[in-house]
């Protein structure tokens, strides 16, 4: 018999189990499966180059951000922190994988830029994970979000609220539902009881407000199909959204990292 569940934190753990076996992109075994991935660098994959996504850079030229603390989650090689680094953030960059972190540190001593690579789960309980020290006035997520099972979802409201500062902002690229070469459509119950997708999860507008509902809208669109000549990368098969945080706010639900 094992160890009774006693904390939110052990039942989460719990939960992520229940993914099997797709659960080795977000479970205790997601470190070894994104460091396979990203130990392979040929491979055909987009976003595998060194191009930032277009919409990132699109709210700078357009002024919607503004140069300041910034952190990108599952930032893998690096493409959109050093992006940030170079409009003059100051960047915290954390992911699972050694490999994508070592290619990313390559890559920013080439740029001349230095983010601050952290390796570890951004949501693993304060004291366990890498030391994300808020407040940020922009925190990133291009590719993270859409990995999280249902009840992860808590967990990156938590973070969201624990480390953006208030007036900080959201970026989110993530699969769009209806949209070829995206993610699953799977209703959440259904994710319990057939264990998951393993290419993560594909949303809807509605989706993506109903969960960042505590934040202000700023944008929401398809993400542009950039061409290959471009400087910066776009897929549409995915979404792009840029939310505020409120300067104040009544209260919340509470959560957990």
């Amino acid at each position: 018999m094992g160890r009774p569940v006693r904390t939110v934190e052990e039942l989460f753990g719990l939960l992520d189990g229940l993914g099997a076996p797709g659960a080795d992109r977000w479970s205790g075994r997601a470190a070894d499966w994104w460091d396979g991935f990203y130990a392979e660098r040929d491979r055909g994959v987009p976003f595998f180059t060194e191009k930032p996504d277009e919409s990132l850079a699109s709210y700078l030229e357009r002024g919607l951000l503004r140069p300041g603390r910034a952190l990108d989650l599952g930032c893998g090689p690096g493409r959109n922190a050093l992006h940030l680094a170079t409009a003059g953030f100051t960047v915290d960059a954390v992911d699972l994988s050694p490999s994508a972190l070592a290619w990313a540190r390559e890559r920013a001593r080439a740029a001349g830029v230095a983010p601050a690579f952290h390796l570890g789960d951004a949501f693993a309980p304060p004291g366990s994970g890498p030391a994300l020290h808020g407040p940020y006035d922009l925190i990133h997520d291009s590719g993270c979000f859409h990995h999280l099972p249902p009840h992860r979802r808590v967990s990156h409201l938590a973070l969201l609220h624990q480390l953006l500062a208030p007036g900080g902002h959201f970026a989110l690229t993530c699969f769009a539902a209806g949209a070829p070469g995206s993610g699953s459509e799977l209703p959440d119950e259904d994710f319990y009881r057939t264990g998951g997708p393993r290419g993560g999860f594909a949303y809807t507008p509605e989706s993506l407000r109903h969960v960042f509902s505590g934040f202000t809208e700023i944008e929401l669109r398809r993400m542009r199909d950039e061409p290959p000549d471009s400087p910066y990368f776009g897929e549409p098969f995915l979404w792009t959204a840029l939310f505020r945080r409120p300067e104040a706010e009544a209260g919340r639900e509470s959560g957990t990292r």
